[in-house]
């Protein structure tokens, strides 16, 4: 009985310093998140709001490996915002994924104006939509962040733990890309942000 117990004992010490690193990189990541609103004047937020901002808890069930298929005669398109203008995007490639026991299918994309900059030339945008919208996401979808250098082998990992708002989720007045339709996922994703409490906590 000693020695099943003890045995018990370091597999559960095991299994519970092996989820500490990922939510502890996770926390990290999101109070970057957050610091990133109070280094630019165009933010929507300012310190105080910064205590109401919602994430789901992590949840490494919401880290999956996709297979990447490049999409390199796909033609430039204007990318429709809810501010009504439009910006130049092209299709970088396709991402397939299996997750919650289904597969799934999300387009990846490059914005032309941002990959003529050294800063973001190789930066991949990742808009998407899913049946928590207008729940306990903003009714507008999220984003989440790529780089070309992620993709290792034909794959690449997506976390979206790392899914975030769209600064229209905060406030009028910005130009925030409509996720495309073939973006729109049949499923909940309860993980990443969560939607935005525009009420002041005291």
């Amino acid at each position: 009985m000693r020695i099943s117990l003890l045995f018990l004992s370091v597999v559960i010490s095991g299994v519970l310093s092996a989820q500490e690193p990922y939510a502890t990189q996770l926390e990290n990541h999101r109070k970057e998140y957050k610091s990133k609103f109070l280094k630019t004047d165009r933010s929507p937020l300012k310190e105080p709001d910064l205590k109401n901002l919602k994430f789901f808890e992590a949840d490494e069930d919401y880290v999956v490996q996709a297979v990447f298929t490049a999409t390199p005669d796909a033609k430039p398109f204007d990318l429709p915002t809810y501010s009504g203008i439009t910006k130049p995007y092209v299709q970088y490639g396709w991402l397939d994924f299996k997750l919650k026991g289904a597969d799934h299918r999300l387009a990846v994309y490059q914005s032309l104006q941002l990959r003529v900059m050294p800063k973001f030339k190789t930066y991949l945008f990742l808009p998407f939509k899913d049946l928590t919208n207008g729940e306990a996401t903003y009714g507008g979808g999220r984003y989440m962040d790529l780089e070309v250098s992620d993709i290792s082998d034909g794959k690449i990992t997506l976390d979206f733990n790392k899914a975030y708002n769209p600064w229209c989720a905060y406030s009028d007045g910005y130009n925030c890309p409509i996720p495309p339709s073939e973006n729109h996922l049949p499923i909940e994703i309860n993980a990443g942000e969560q939607l935005y409490n525009h009420t002041t906590e005291e």
